[in-house]
């Protein structure tokens, strides 16, 4: 494919009419030497249509994701390549237009944390040699180079290397920064009749504030800290700046000012929480500026972000005891209220528009975590942090605005009911201490206050009321109980139940959504016993009606785009689904139709990874109580849509589908395999899926799934080897070392040894070999628990001595290092009750049956009944099998990084040996029935052996006693 092909392609790639052609033609393509070399030679062109280039960088970018370094670091392309692209990549992305530059910036961030510092050390020296006195557009791309880069270091943890790499790029980027800005705030002063070049440089102070955060993140660089005084004085300076030239026209995006500014408080937050010996002195002077920019600047939304951080800062400032001391009397904490948190904390009109036209945006706002730079979650963290601080004083100010708020409202109902929400958002910031979890929302309120009587006097009625109540108010009601749901009584929730689903009735999307928020958490709520809020059993009479409900509300809009827009109504069915349980049976042939639509509609474009996440652990829930009762006709209906999936390769749903399939499969183990199944064994095999890390732990599953139903099918069908040659692959990457063990743990436990014996000395070569060259503490633990796996299952053909026999071929005499250097030191250091559980069995079973350690490692048995007796000092203890489905915070998920668990389906730990409860009296008992079946050679071999340790003799002749 020549260039000019290759880019037209690219650009096909964007087109959801013709991307799926067109990233099958780049994945042969992107095969050949040099691929991201030609994607940056597209880049580079401004011959080619600007959506071709930024196709090209959208390109470049992923592949360097996928494919700079394997799991251990080494280059997976070329070493010219390599060199190549970090000669080229710099000086392009200072050349290229701004969206364009973004995405090479992220490629850039994406080798830096591969490469950056020790195997890319002139970088920093070539970033500095390309900074001008006086050229805006350069000195902007290398600041967003030096920005793609830096800005790694702000979520990562302390440590040395961390701190060796910090200290690198100041010792060579730290003056010439410091120097350029303060040429750049000279030439801001020169030009400041100039538009052009004013918003120029406005960008790259914005730019220089960013870099300050990044220098900053971590450790205050001694550069800044030396120059305090001036550096504070430059934020000052353009903290109360201003310029009718870079002043916008619109009132809904933010410009050249209010970026700058937003970026500056940003730096004052970070050094007000975590420099406040160097930054003090200078602190009251943006005290006051805070002030007087937050009563001066409208309620344009252009001013959102400004306004948020300007809020962030004083909430910060409040945390110091010397300068909160200015808000602790009536008169200023009423000024406060009446002129920072009441502006923005009330709606706008601009707020009600999103309401109207936006309302998924309105709730993603207002809701979640997502809403840290809206006014209103601003100036409720101000307002709480005020409360913490001085909490009768700030309760009895805000009571009075609220008893205002309420009283205008009351007056006129039908104009004033911004009143009453602001009331009402009111209450809720100050009776609510402390942070809203996520499980529980409230859990500590103000003891001034009382939520409850609040709710009864004010609230309740706009949620019992038929007439024409304002949605807002509705919402408002409906929030003030998702919020302080730990805080109502079940008697109470036994009344507020009803009219949150009678809620879900409404035809406004705020308003249904909303119900269905409140009413999946406290479906979800438990008190401290651990016991439902709602009862179970109160719920099922209503499932099959609430489901249908739902499942209208998702299908309302059947454009696969739109119908996965909304996340909360499909987490709701998902919880359903998993309080009623086996209550869904029933209703199975509605609930299955519903999600084999909701899927193929989705297949056709995943746009919303919450939603399909939910959808498929609401599916997971489904399979999980429905399946075992009627699996075939689960089988039926969901097989076509899940091969579909799987023919058409939706990337983004294929890890889920091998999950469903195994829990599927899992659900009805005594079940012979079905021609489906037989007939999925083999595509599952190949490459193609396996080299997606997100489908490993997947397919480990399904594979020990399919062993489990089928192994005789499989092995007719000679597909024993292919499975092994995975094992292989999996077993030499420390990322996947873990799936090779458990794949290779399920091919011990469903073949009839006679089976594995052609390959398990070439299998216990990789092994030994892995031990040897590059052995690590997760793999010895893992090696550890399958030899121990072997040695316990004496009984199915297997046990000690068949391990023995096959480690000896490998090398003769190998079993005795291996035991004594790794086997049994590593034992001691199992970890999981499971692991420790089959170690003891393995040990004991060694000592009572194996032929090899009774002939001819007589020192051996000692020290196995020594290592078993430690064991059993702190004897394992396996909990029984918690039924509950534990929640998962989607905002900790990187969905379309790797694997995504479905919770609903999640796979427990497996017991081989169920019926060894107590293991302290199954060893005794075991020791005492071999001793009777051997006519006392066990404790002959005790006494013998063990003659130099009387104390561990007397132990175990104590256990053989019981």
């Amino acid at each position: 494919m020549d260039l000019r092909n290759l880019a037209s392609t690219l650009e096909a790639s964007l087109d959801p009419a013709k991307n799926k052609h067109a990233e099958t033609a780049l994945l042969q393509e992107q095969k050949k030497p040099g691929f991201s070399l030609l994607l940056l030679r597209i880049v580079a062109s401004d011959t080619y249509d600007p959506t071709a280039r930024l196709a090209s960088a959208l390109y470049f970018k992923n592949f360097i994701r996928r494919n700079w370094t394997d799991e251990n670091g080494h280059y997976k392309l070329p070493q010219n390549e390599i060199t190549s692209i970090k000669q080229e990549l710099i000086g392009l992305m200072i050349s290229v237009p701004a969206n364009i530059q973004y995405q090479l910036g992220d490629a850039v961030g994406v080798i830096a944390d591969s490469d950056f510092w020790r195997r890319w050390d002139t970088l920093v020296d070539d970033l500095v040699s390309r900074l001008t006195p006086d050229n805006a557009r350069i000195n902007n791309g290398v600041l967003q180079v030096a920005h793609s880069i830096f800005k790694r270091w702000r979520p990562l943890y302390r440590s040395d290397e961390l701190f060796t790499e910090i200290n690198h790029v100041l010792k060579k980027f730290g003056d010439p920064f410091v120097q350029l800005l303060g040429s750049t705030d000279q030439i801001i002063e020169q030009n400041k009749n100039n538009r052009p070049l004013l918003s120029q440089y406005f960008s790259t102070m914005n730019l220089m504030m960013k870099l300050v955060y990044d220098l900053s993140v971590q450790d205050l660089p001694p550069i800044f800290e030396d120059n305090m005084r001036s550096l504070t004085a430059l934020l000052h300076k353009y903290v109360i700046y201003d310029n009718p030239l870079l002043h916008t026209d619109g009132d809904s995006e933010a410009g050249p000012l209010e970026l700058l500014k937003s970026g500056i408080f940003e730096v004052l937050v970070l050094y007000a929480q975590k420099y406040e010996d160097a930054f003090g002195p200078f602190v009251e002077q943006f005290i006051g500026s805070s002030w007087n920019l937050l009563t001066t600047t409208g309620l344009d939304t252009k001013n959102d972000i400004l306004v948020s951080k300007a809020m962030q800062f004083l909430t910060s400032v409040t945390r110091m005891s010397q300068h909160a001391r200015t808000f602790n009397n009536e008169d200023t904490m009423s000024q406060v209220i009446e002129r920072v948190v009441l502006p923005n904390l009330s709606l706008r009109d601009s707020d009600m528009e999103v309401f109207e036209d936006e309302p998924i945006e309105f709730i993603r706002r207002d809701l979640e975590g997502s809403d840290s730079d809206t006014r209103r979650r601003a100036a409720t963290d101000f307002l709480q942090q005020l409360l913490a601080q001085f909490q009768r004083l700030v309760t009895d100010v805000v009571l009075r605005y609220i008893n205002h708020y309420l009283s205008d409202y009351s007056q006129n109902r039908s104009s004033n009911w911004k009143s009453k929400d602001t009331a009402v958002y009111l209450f809720s910031a100050i009776a609510a201490k402390g942070a809203v979890t996520t499980s529980q929302g409230v859990k500590s309120v103000n003891e001034l206050v009382n939520v409850i009587e609040f709710f009864q006097a004010n609230v309740a009625a706009d949620l019992v009321s038929e007439s024409d109540v304002e949605s807002i108010l509705k919402v408002d009601a409906i929030k003030y109980l998702y919020m302080f749901r730990s805080q109502i009584t079940r008697e109470q929730w036994r009344d507020a139940f009803p009219l949150v689903v009678k809620h879900l009735g409404s035809p406004e999307y705020v308003v249904y959504t909303y119900a269905a928020i409140a009413l999946e958490r406290v479906l979800a709520l438990a008190d401290d016993l651990k016991q439902s809020v709602i009862n179970p059993a109160d719920v099922k009479p209503l499932s099959a009606q609430l489901l249908q409900h739902l499942f209208q509300l998702i299908e309302r809009n059947g454009e696969p785009a739109k119908l996965q827009e909304n996340e909360f109504l499909m987490r709701c069915v998902m919880r359903v689904v998993i309080v009623i349980r086996d209550g869904v049976v029933p209703i199975t042939d509605s609930v299955l139709a519903h999600f084999i639509k909701i899927t193929e509609s989705i297949s056709r474009n995943p746009a919303n990874p919450r939603f399909y996440y939910y959808h498929f652990e609401a599916l997971g829930a489904f399979i999980r109580f429905a399946a075992p009762s009627q699996p075939e006709k689960l089988e039926n209906g969901l097989y076509p849509i899940f091969l579909s999936i799987l023919q058409n390769d939706v990337q983004e749903f294929i890890p889920y589908v091998f999950q469903l399939f195994a829990a599927l499969l899992e659900a009805n183990p005594s079940g012979s395999l079905t021609t489906y199944y037989t007939s999925l064994a083999q595509p599952i095999l190949s490459p193609q899926y396996w080299s997606s890390k997100g489908n490993i732990p997947a397919l480990v599953r399904l594979l020990s799934s399919l062993m489990s139903r089928g192994a005789a099918q499989i092995a007719q069908n000679r597909q024993l080897e292919p499975i092994l040659a995975i094992f292989q692959n999996l077993i030499t990457n420390k990322v996947n070392e873990i799936y090779g063990f458990e794949l290779l743990e399920s091919v011990m436990a469903n073949f009839a040894p006679s089976m594995i014996e052609p390959y398990f000395v070439t299998i216990l070569q990789l092994l030994f070999t892995r031990l040897q060259s590059s052995k690590t503490e997760a793999f010895s633990s893992r090696f550890v628990r399958f030899y121990h796996f072997i040695s316990s299952r004496s009984n199915s053909g297997l046990g000690a001595d068949w391990f023995i026999h096959h480690a000896n071929q490998v090398q003769d005499g190998i079993y005795v290092q291996l035991y004594l250097s790794v086997i049994l030191p590593d034992t001691q250091k199992l970890a999981r009750p499971l692991d420790r559980k089959i170690a003891v069995i393995s040990l004991c079973k060694t000592v009572t049956d194996s032929v090899a350690f009774a002939e001819k490692y007589k020192k051996g048995w000692g020290y196995t009944s020594s290592a078993l007796l430690k064991l059993l000092e702190n004897p394992p203890i396996v909990g029984s099998t918690d039924d509950t489905i534990a929640d998962q915070d989607v905002d900790d998920m990187s969905f379309g990084v790797g694997f995504t668990q479905l919770q609903t389906i999640k796979r427990p730990a497996r017991d081989y040996w169920p019926e060894v409860t107590d293991v302290k009296s199954w060893v005794g008992q075991e020791l005492q029935r071999s001793n009777t079946r051997q006519g006392g050679k066990i404790r002959k071999f005790a006494e013998e052996r063990l003659k130099e340790s009387p104390q561990t003799l007397q132990v175990l002749c104590t256990y053989m006693s019981r």
